[in-house]
């Protein structure tokens, strides 16, 4: 995300537009065809967050064109594995499908997503343009071309309890360390004057609860400082995975202290239990998505209304000097990007979840999935739904950032806006954003093997040492399974490195 200052105009200026409208083209608007009759199977992970706008929309739809929506729904831990074999094997039960964007890898090369380019380009109704550049050049585009239709915008960032920081003068956490230190100091204090004993930092830590972005996220300080395409995974040179080093370790000291900083059954917590108890009050600080930002407004469970502030990802004053392979002092060749000597690198985990069409659907029922999609982005409707906690999308759109009326009329204050949106547009600006993977196989990567080996970790089941080595020699494996040079070609084409 998991943002609408007029200021924000600046980061889509910056970074420049793609992709332009062409002029005379005709207005392909998801209420001007008729698709009485017409079926569309879009799938998507087992919600609510992601498929309930689908579901609450698809009847306003189905009024608008005549077109069925039929949402189904399967656990994220096994939606790759499902659309991977649906489409290798021809099954083709599906003819949409909203997911991660990193699978692009593995979906357009043998041709089973629709080329959308087009159709994006015609239709007038997208705004396609409004569509931040970050989100149209990762979560969109795959070598030049348009496969996916943004319908969210992912980066993670630091939660924290405004009022109470503020009571005890402290600052928001600028460092790693920062954060553990503000953890501890409320480690075990009543936050929320209930009577019971609450936590400094609550995180999602359960095994196949994409907790290994967390890991990413705070790793990402240690091991990139020179910019976006220094990349945070692999060395661009050899293929060789930066999980074995000092940083590494830093990160993996830092992850296994929060995991002793929080609920006693943070273990198992999955991020609906994170989120759960930081709107009702009983967590100091928090590591999620944009989803808090808009849970925490919502009266029927929040607790800390006008109570959280929210700040890019706390960096770090050490990080790794791969000349040496050692921890380093920031300076200014080695943290060109600091900001009062700390590194820090916002990670774009996930990059958003988009919408995506089967190439081997029938015409018409592809014309009205793109529909869909269309209608579901544009910005009269995503404007409302990024603003609501439970639909798990968040701001992707200039307009999004820029338009402070549906934010106040969900009932975020003005400055609770400006807190948040600050947050994400200090990530999106940064030019040493961490872009997650996308390269073939990428789930293997981050799904498989980073995330049993981080929940080893925890469990005491594996030292430090221990799972550095068993991430670096699952990754090399499998990179020389696929083959080190297309792996290599692939992941730094997807940093934009030409040379």
């Amino acid at each position: 995300m998991r943002r609408f200052l007029a200021k924000a105009l600046v980061l889509v200026a910056g970074v420049g537009l793609i992709v332009s409208c062409t002029s005379g083209s005709s207005n392909n608007t998801s209420s001007s065809t008729n698709f009485s009759g017409t079926t569309i199977r879009v799938v998507t992970f087992t919600g609510p967050q992601i498929a309930e706008p689908l579901q609450r929309r698809a009847p306003d739809f189905e009024k608008l064109t005549g077109a069925k929506v039929q949402v189904i729904t399967v656990p994220f831990a096994d939606l790759y594995q499902k659309l991977l074999t649906d489409f290798a094997t021809k099954t083709n039960s599906y003819d949409a499908t909203v997911f991660d964007p990193q699978w692009m890898g593995d979906y357009v090369p043998p041709g089973y997503l629709e080329d959308l380019t087009d159709r994006v380009q015609k239709d007038s109704s997208l705004q396609w343009n409004d569509i931040a550049p970050f989100f149209r050049d990762f979560s969109a585009t795959f070598k030049g071309k348009v496969y996916t239709v943004p319908l969210d915008g992912d980066f993670q960032m630091v939660y924290y309890r405004k009022d109470l920081l503020q009571k005890d003068g402290l600052q928001p956490p600028a460092t790693w360390d920062d954060y553990i230190s503000i953890a501890k100091h409320f480690q075990g204090k009543d936050l929320n004057g209930d009577g019971k004993n609450d936590y400094g930092s609550c995180l999602a830590m359960k095994r196949s609860a994409q907790s290994y972005w967390a890991w990413i996220s705070i790793a990402a300080a240690y091991l990139q400082s020179k910019g976006t395409k220094q990349g945070a995974f692999f060395n661009t040179d050899n293929m060789q995975p930066l999980t074995n080093n000092p940083g590494a370790a830093a990160a993996l000291d830092v992850y296994k202290q929060l995991s002793k900083i929080g609920p006693p059954d943070q273990l198992n917590n999955d991020v609906g239990d994170s989120r759960g108890l930081f709107v009702t009050g009983r967590c100091a600080l928090s590591l999620d998505w944009g989803d808090i930002g808009t849970l925490a407004i919502d009266p029927t469970q929040s607790k800390v209304q006008d109570k959280v502030g929210a700040v890019i990802l706390p960096g770090s004053k050490r990080v790794l000097d791969r000349s040496t392979n050692q921890l380093a002092d920031c300076n200014a060749t080695l943290c060109p990007n600091a900001v009062n000597g700390v590194n820090h690198a916002p990670f774009a985990a996930f990059g958003g979840w988009s919408g995506a069409i089967n190439k081997a659907s029938s015409a018409k029922v592809k014309d009205a999935a793109f529909a869909f999609l269309s209608y579901m982005s544009a910005p009269k409707q995503s404007g409302e739904d990024v603003t609501i906690g439970k639909t798990g999308f968040n701001p992707y759109r200039t307009s999004q950032f820029t338009n402070l009326d549906n934010w106040t009329k969900a009932g975020m204050s003005t400055q609770a806006a400006n807190d948040y949106l600050g947050a994400i547009k200090s990530s999106l600006q940064s030019p040493n954003m961490v872009l997650d993977l996308r390269i073939p196989q990428s789930a293997f990567y981050e799904q498989t093997a980073l995330d049993q080996a981080l929940a080893q970790f925890l469990a005491g089941e594996i030292s430090l040492n221990q799972t550095m080595t068993q991430i670096t020699n699952q990754w090399n494996s499998k990179t020389d399974e696929i083959g080190r040079q297309g792996q290599l070609d692939a992941y730094k084409s997807s940093l934009s490195i030409t040379k």
